[in-house]
C-alpha cells in the first residue's frame, strides 16, 4: 500500500488547518506535484486508486487515475485528521494545539481529543476501517491518496519499523510517500518514507508559512 500525500494547496501555502470538505484544491506547484506521480511509480504495479472526499486527493489523483486506466476509488475513512475548533487557523499556537493531540495518539493516549475535535479512538477507528477495506479488495498494490497529519499519526500509531519520535520529527512534502506491506489481520510493515515529492526535491515548496500537518511536530508540542 503506497499511501501518497496530497499536492501543495493555498491552505499549505497560507499555513492554515483546513480539513472541511471539499477543502482547497491545488496550487499551480500542486498540479505540477500531481503531474509527475505517473512517471515516478512507472515501475509500480498499481491495481487500484483511493481518495478521500476532499478534491485536494482527487486533483492529485487525477494524472495517475488517466495513465493507467483506473477509476477512483473513495473512501472517507482516509481524509485528514478533523481541526474540529481550530478549522481555518493559521496561527502557530493553533498549529501546536492541533499536532500535540494528533501525535499523542501513537503514544498510547488516545482519550485526548483535537479541542472541539475527535479523540484517538475516533480518528484511528476511522482510518483502520478505511483501510481494512482495501485490504478486503485483495489486491497486490494500491495508492492510498490521503493527508499529512492523518498518514503520520496513522502510521506512527500502527505501522511497525516507524519510531514515534522521529515521525513527529519528519517533514513529509505534498506527495510525499508512506510504503507499507501485510495486511489489516495481520498487521503492517514499513517499508519505505519518501519525505519529498514523488517527482523528486526539485518540486518541494520554498519555505513560507508553517505547514501543519506535514512539518516537523513544534518542541513544546512533543
Amino acid at each position: 500500500m503506497l499511501l501518497v500525500r496530497h499536492g501543495q494547496t493555498t491552505a499549505n501555502v497560507d499555513g492554515l488547518l483546513d480539513t472541511g470538505v471539499p477543502g482547497p484544491t491545488l496550487t499551480d506547484l500542486g498540479r505540477r506535484q500531481a503531474a509527475a506521480i505517473p512517471a515516478a511509480l512507472r515501475d509500480r504495479r498499481i491495481d487500484a486508486v483511493v481518495t478521500s472526499p476532499l478534491r485536494r486527493t482527487a486533483a492529485t489523483a487525477r494524472p495517475l487515475l488517466d495513465a493507467r486506466g483506473l477509476i477512483e476509488r473513495k473512501l472517507a475513512g482516509i481524509r485528514e485528521v478533523d481541526a474540529g475548533d481550530l478549522e481555518r487557523r493559521g496561527d502557530h499556537a493553533a498549529h501546536v494545539d492541533y499536532l500535540a493531540a494528533v501525535f499523542a495518539w501513537p503514544q498510547g493516549d488516545l482519550d485526548r481529543a483535537v479541542p472541539g475535535g475527535p479523540d484517538g479512538h475516533a480518528f484511528l477507528g476511522r482510518y483502520d476501517d478505511a483501510l481494512a477495506t482495501v485490504d478486503s479488495w485483495g489486491l497486490d498494490t494500491v495508492v492510498v491518496v490521503s493527508h499529512g497529519a492523518a498518514m503520520r499519526c496513522w502510521s506512527a500509531s500502527r505501522v511497525r519499523g516507524v519510531d514515534v519520535d522521529a515521525m513527529s520529527r519528519t517533514p513529509i512534502d505534498n506527495t510525499g510517500l508512506i510504503e507499507i506491506d501485510g495486511s489489516a489481520s495481520g498487521g503492517w510493515d514499513l517499508v519505505q518514507l519518501v519525505s519529498h515529492p514523488l517527482g523528486g526535491a526539485d518540486l518541494a515548496a520554498p519555505p513560507r508559512a508553517e505547514d501543519p500537518t506535514g512539518e516537523p511536530v513544534p518542541p513544546s508540542a512533543r
